[in-house]
């Protein structure tokens, strides 16, 4: 998949035209079920064009640029995004800055300078409701209004639906707050992931007889919280199973959130590695011990259960 950066960046002025393509647009945060039917709809009209399959998002996302701090926690960073939009065998991610300049364009505005001129979009993909441009003027009946003027054709993809309702990454992160890591896994079509490069901490595990392979996740907020049976892939061979703690480490007095990830039944050296953490279960939520023996008996606890729930999961 090809990566395109800053299209919309000032120094470029008018833009890159990247040429012809079918293209999907939205936050993609979390790349769920609805995101994946809009990729499909994109890479089938894509086919039958003979064109690339693309997707234009955003970075920030919409709502981090308008209030930072009452934006809700990212299901994914961008990396994590490109991941999975790559897996769905996308030709190309577009990642458009969301600056106060693409604030401010209209809805024609829009369609001419990023679907037209740059884009080339032979056709566009919006889920239902999409709207777009400054006070969210832009709708689905704007697009197809713009496609006719510019050559393109427009299709609105239905909603995804999940025991009787809508999927979004709004019921995402509810999901994952809550712990209903289920729910979760039939949200995405896959378990939850995290993933970073391994750091060095403390060695506190390593002393209590339960080394981690620590990830800083640069996150100023995170969606879960807890201690969770989880896969981890990006070891030699097969994702390998383990326990992980999310969080701040109130009995140690950390401050900064980390993943810490004790792989069962491994010994080697991790550090650097880009490591991918999935969430199966959740065990419970992240607890202050009084005493190291207190955190060391709940985290023989801890393992034991999760050996259980992913023995179970294999079975």
């Amino acid at each position: 998949m090809e990566l395109i950066r800053g299209l919309l960046d000032a120094s470029t002025r008018a833009g890159v035209r990247l040429g012809g393509c079918a293209v999907a647009i939205g936050n993609f945060d979390g790349v769920h079920l609805g995101h994946q039917a809009l990729v499909r709809a994109a890479r089938a009209k894509a086919r039958e064009f003979g064109l690339p399959s693309a997707v234009l998002t955003f970075e920030p996302l919409p709502r981090e640029f308008f209030d930072r701090d009452a934006a809700p926690p990212r299901l994914m960073r961008l990396t994590e995004k490109c991941e999975a939009l790559a897996a769905l065998e996308l030709d190309r991610l577009v990642v458009a800055r969301f600056d106060a300049r693409l604030q401010r364009l209209r809805a024609p505005e829009f369609v001419a300078q990023v679907l037209a001129n740059a884009l080339g979009a032979r056709h566009v993909v919006v889920g239902e409701g999409f709207r777009f441009a400054v006070h969210r003027e832009g709708t689905v009946e704007t697009l197809r209004e713009g496609g006719v003027r510019h050559g393109f054709t427009v299709e609105s993809v239905p909603a995804v639906v999940v025991d009787g309702e809508r999927v979004s990454s709004t019921r995402v992160r509810a999901a994952l707050a809550h712990g209903n890591l289920a729910l979760v896994r039939r949200l995405l079509g896959r378990d939850y992931r995290l993933s970073g490069r391994v750091i060095r901490g403390q060695q506190l595990g390593r002393r209590l007889g339960y080394a981690t392979a620590n990830l800083r996740l640069h996150r100023r907020r995170l969606p879960l919280s807890g201690i969770y049976a989880v896969r981890v892939a990006g070891i030699e061979g097969a994702p390998r199973d383990g326990v992980a703690s999310l969080g701040t480490r109130p009995t140690v007095n950390g401050v900064e959130p980390l993943l810490e990830t004790h792989v069962f039944d491994f010994a080697g050296d991790l550090y650097g590695r880009r490591l991918h953490v999935d969430f199966v279960a959740k065990i419970r939520d992240e607890a202050r011990f009084e005493t190291l023996d207190a955190l060391v008996a709940q985290m023989h606890d801890d393992a034991d259960r999760a050996r259980r729930i992913l023995a179970a999961r294999a079975a």
